[in-house]
């Protein structure tokens, strides 16, 4: 057997060099790019290897490990999970700084590769700068905490350890069933050590991404629910997008007359002005799909998790509704007692399209009348505001309609990705990247530099509150040291305002949701509101800032910035509790069941009605 003699650090890196995956024919390179923020148990592992050579991976440097594989994460999303980001990381803080991108990764169903640093196999310096000691073994570290976020967890203890590892992480990255977050914690004493590969390990490795598809009873029997249906809705999930299904789920609505809704990984599959097209479902829907969705007998739920924001903590669908789940994950196809067409959602609706020759849905005017009411109530949220100042969803109308058809938006957590859900005019197929199965506060500041690398060529305006960029930004340095033009739209409302909203409407009042100064008086967080200079902060780093309180302003910027050859930051002073609310929708939170508040009383009244309509499972 042919061998090379390499440290287990120099084996990864060509190892990765070497993945591709194939998909309808075609082949994508798996690795093209690694993340890393350096430090002892990686900078002389890895970072060896990064830099001696011999390889085609370009290395970017990340500023925090968090927001780095926030980034990468993102990268693989606008991918389309055909390509991946891996990141590096030294011991200790610099390892548990990506724990919480793991989490949003698996939550999401996106490919994350991380290779975190670790303590010394031989256990012979222990304990060393950074490590934590866990009295009950000396076998543990703090990288096991990657085993409740990962799909697939090892240490590589011994180098030829490598072999198995890798091909089993490359086997969960590329699985669209099963694919997440990965983790190799890799010992420092063991990232230097060496050993005889064999060469077959490092050659070319291609992985094939073949489509499942539905058997012909799956398929009988999913026709035969839909053609007894008198009131079928489709669900529009990321799955749909992930394997360019938007095609197959046009033709099968189309073919079947049957209206889809939504979900904020499915928006932007197919355009917001197909007139089947009834948009985003659920807690952050609109009014016209949870109009339609809380009558449908039959929801055919195409690659899609039913979160709870898509079905309103199981409110929104009626109690006998049945659920035809076509998802490739088998996990999600018997959610809420789903009859599972489990394969590929583009096969799956191509072969219940043919199934279903001859069937047509009719819905007479009712998907028109609640389209035309919906598009009337967004025009007026994006039109002219009635009073001073500039509304959060004027702002965001403004951006909206000066974006171009291929300018994609990023986004995830606070009030915006309820506005973006309900409101947002997508240009063009996947110009609408939503993290919404973790709602990471950081993921918009930091994943739209990994859009940006995934789309050089394509405008990138990412919205956040300012709560996000103080949590998270790092990567706007990284975007500046690139060359990258990312549009920050940072919508400052002084404090947590989608929180607060919640925190009210529950019955609460406003507590520690606002940036206010602490009264000495009080004692109590009430003084006056924080004056923040977000501009100044990122024109401190580098970036061309404008400061916003009007549309004339917002409006100047939008352009000015389109001249520009570096990131830019839009500071957008809007006012506060100026959001979208929810549209014939409910969410099931955690309210007091006793409290001297009456208001508070009344909240959980409320909640225990809500409970009584509820689909059990």
């Amino acid at each position: 057997m042919e061998t090379v003699r390499l440290t287990m650090a120099q084996a990864l890196v060509q190892f990765l060099d070497q993945q591709y995956i194939e998909l309808d024919g075609q082949e994508y390179k798996f690795v093209n790019n690694m993340f890393g923020v350096f430090g002892h148990g990686c900078v002389v592992g890895v970072g060896q290897a990064l830099n001696q050579g011999g390889h085609h991976i370009r290395f970017l440097q990340g500023k925090n490990e968090q927001n780095m594989a926030l980034a990468a994460m993102a990268f693989a999303k606008q991918k389309n999970r055909l390509e991946i980001i891996p990141c590096v990381s030294s011991i200790g803080p610099g390892a548990m700084n990506m724990v919480t991108a793991a989490g949003c990764a698996t939550a999401n169903r996106i490919p994350l590769l991380l290779l975190p640093g670790d303590t010394f196999a031989c256990r012979q310096p222990d304990p060393v700068l950074q490590q934590a000691e866990f009295f009950t073994s000396f076998g543990q570290t703090v990288t096991d905490a990657f085993r409740g976020v990962c799909h697939y967890f090892d240490r590589i203890e011994r180098p030829e350890q490598l072999m198995t590892a890798a091909i089993h992480a490359l086997r969960v990255l590329t699985d669209p069933a099963d694919t997440g977050a990965v983790c190799l914690a890799m010992p420092q004493d063991v990232e230097g050590e060496a050993y005889d590969y064999p060469v077959s390990f490092l050659r070319k490795r291609v992985w094939h991404l073949d489509r499942r598809v539905p058997t012909q009873s799956q398929t009988e029997r999913a026709a035969e629910i839909i053609r007894n249906a008198e009131k079928p809705l489709v669900i529009c999930g990321g799955g749909v997008r992930y394997s360019f299904a938007g095609d197959a789920l046009q033709d099968f609505c189309e073919t079947t007359g049957i209206p889809f809704s939504e979900t904020q990984a499915g928006k932007s599959v197919l355009p917001w002005t197909h007139p089947l097209n009834l948009g985003g479902i659920g807690v952050t829907g609109g009014q016209a799909a949870n109009v339609i969705g809380k009558d449908a007998d039959v929801i055919i739920a195409v690659g899609t998790r039913l979160t709870d924001f898509t079905t309103c903590s199981k409110w929104l669908f009626k109690e006998n509704a049945k659920v035809v789940s076509i998802n490739i994950c088998p996990f999600d196809a018997v959610k809420m007692d789903g009859e599972p067409i489990i394969c590929d959602a583009k096969e799956g609706l191509i072969a219940l399209s043919k199934a279903l020759k001859g069937y047509h849905y009719q819905h007479g005017d009712a998907v028109k009348a609640a389209r035309d009411e919906w598009n009337a109530i967004v025009d007026k949220w994006y039109g002219k505001n009635d009073q001073p100042g500039l509304s959060q969803t004027r702002a965001l109308g403004i951006i909206n309609e000066f974006m171009q058809a291929r300018d994609i938006a990023v986004g995830s957590a606070g009030s915006l990705p309820g506005d973006m859900q309900r409101l947002f005019r997508p240009g063009d197929r996947d110009t609408y990247h939503m993290e919404y199965g973790f709602s990471n506060m950081g993921y918009e500041t930091n994943g739209a530099l990994g859009v940006k690398l995934a789309c050089p060529d394509r405008e990138v305006y990412t919205f956040f509150g300012d709560g996000t960029y103080l949590m998270a930004h790092s990567e706007l340095v990284t975007c500046l040291q690139e060359h990258l033009r990312v549009h920050f739209c940072l919508f400052d409302n002084s404090g947590w305002g989608c929180i607060e909203n919640l925190q009210n409407n529950q019955g609460n009042d406003t507590f520690g949701t606002v940036f206010r100064f602490r009264n000495p008086a009080s004692g109590e967080l009430d003084g006056p509101m924080m004056p923040l200079d977000f501009a100044a902060s990122a024109a401190g780093y580098g970036l061309k800032a404008y400061s916003i309180h009007t549309e004339e302003e917002l409006k100047a910027a939008l352009e000015d910035a389109l001249t520009q050859e570096k990131p830019v930051i839009y500071d957008i002073k809007v006012l506060p509790g100026s959001m979208t609310p929810g549209y014939e929708s409910w969410w099931r939170v955690g309210v007091a069941e006793v409290s001297t508040q009456p208001r508070v009383q009344a909240a959980y009244g409320n909640l225990m009605e809500h409970v009584k309509d509820t689909r059990k499972f």
